[in-house]
């Protein structure tokens, strides 16, 4: 975790060429796949929400005869949280970068800050706890790590059919496939998230009648989307998606709660230093004595799985709204 990144003169030089155009050709901003496709709960007034989930579904029960006695059931609750942590990071800058760039530097960085708001929130949400990929403390663990303590991950490499190695038809959407294990449990499928290397798989998969299973689809005159059997599929092109451990994530994002207890918000720094985490600090840069400015972005959010029970599947031990496909 660095604590000394400065983006100088060098790193910007770009930008100060009097004979550029005051324009950057970069790729589009790229926000929060995982996000998009969840639901966003009311925004939190405190640091914790208790969300009470039914743990126990009732039963009914058939009475023998005109004076059966009738059995009973119960149902019970267990609680969940919404746990907000912080994101944040701060760019310092001297000054003199600033005011000898041709055009407004901060309003360059600023959506490259939130692309990369947007990958931790999905890298963290979709893999904590595989692969190396850590979490703050009261967050749960990712939908990954989750879905395969569950039972519900699919190994392509085991599936016998189709070369060269498995058949993705028979992977994601036939008996014991991703969507199987979704529906097992009890949930349907409403999204998906994808790598970007899965694609060009997908165009050439074809079900038992020969239709493409990965198709366009456009509405009016907007941009395209792309649908898996129904299903919208997202490919974030943030990096987040780790193709060596899922390349391929459905599920209920119903399922999938977030919410805010601050948006993102921007601060310009002007005073004050920056220092490491060492025992004791050491300060990297003293900004009025330096002449450096920073902006600063922090975003408080929450976000959780309640895995309500059903009557499809009852168990918690194996009940997950979630599926993966492993290669």
């Amino acid at each position: 975790m660095p604590y000394n990144s400065i983006t100088d003169r060098t790193d910007s030089g770009s930008l100060m060429r009097p004979d550029v155009a005051a324009e950057i050709l970069s790729i589009a901003s790229v926000r929060s796949a995982v996000l998009a496709l969840s639901r966003r709960a009311p925004d939190m007034p405190n640091a914790q929400r208790r969300m009470p989930v039914i743990q126990t579904l009732p039963f009914a029960y058939f009475v023998t005869g005109d004076t059966g006695m009738k059995q009973t059931t119960e149902v019970d609750w267990t609680d969940k949280y919404l746990n907000v942590e912080e994101i944040a990071t701060i760019v310092p800058i001297p000054e003199n970068v600033v005011n000898d760039a041709s055009y407004d530097m901060w309003g360059q960085i600023r959506p490259l800050l939130e692309d990369a708001v947007a990958k931790l929130i999905d890298t963290t949400i979709l893999y904590a706890g595989t692969g190396g990929v850590t979490k703050p403390a009261s967050w749960p663990n990712g939908i990954v790590t989750q879905a395969v303590a569950a039972g519900n991950s699919v190994d392509l490499s085991a599936v016998t059919v189709g070369p060269p190695v498995g058949d993705l038809y028979t992977a994601i959407l036939e008996e014991d496939g991703v969507y199987a294990k979704v529906e097992e449990d009890g949930f349907v499928v409403t999204g998906n998230v994808g790598a970007l290397t899965l694609r060009a798989a997908l165009r050439g998969t074809r079900d038992s009648t020969g239709q493409p299973i990965f198709i366009r689809v456009q509405s009016g005159s907007g941009p395209y989307s792309y649908e898996l059997d129904g299903a919208p599929i997202l490919f974030p092109g943030n990096g987040a998606i780790n193709p060596a451990i899922a390349p391929l994530i459905s599920g209920d994002f119903a399922q999938l709660i977030y919410a805010f207890r601050q948006d993102i918000t921007y601060k310009i720094l002007t005073e004050g230093v920056i220092t490491d985490n060492g025992t004791p600090p050491t300060i990297i840069y003293n900004l009025p004595q330096q002449d450096m400015v920073a902006l600063r972005l922090v975003l408080r959010m929450a976000w959780q799985i309640p895995n309500p029970p059903n009557y499809v599947n009852t168990s918690s031990s194996t009940r997950f709204p979630f599926a993966v496909l492993v290669p």
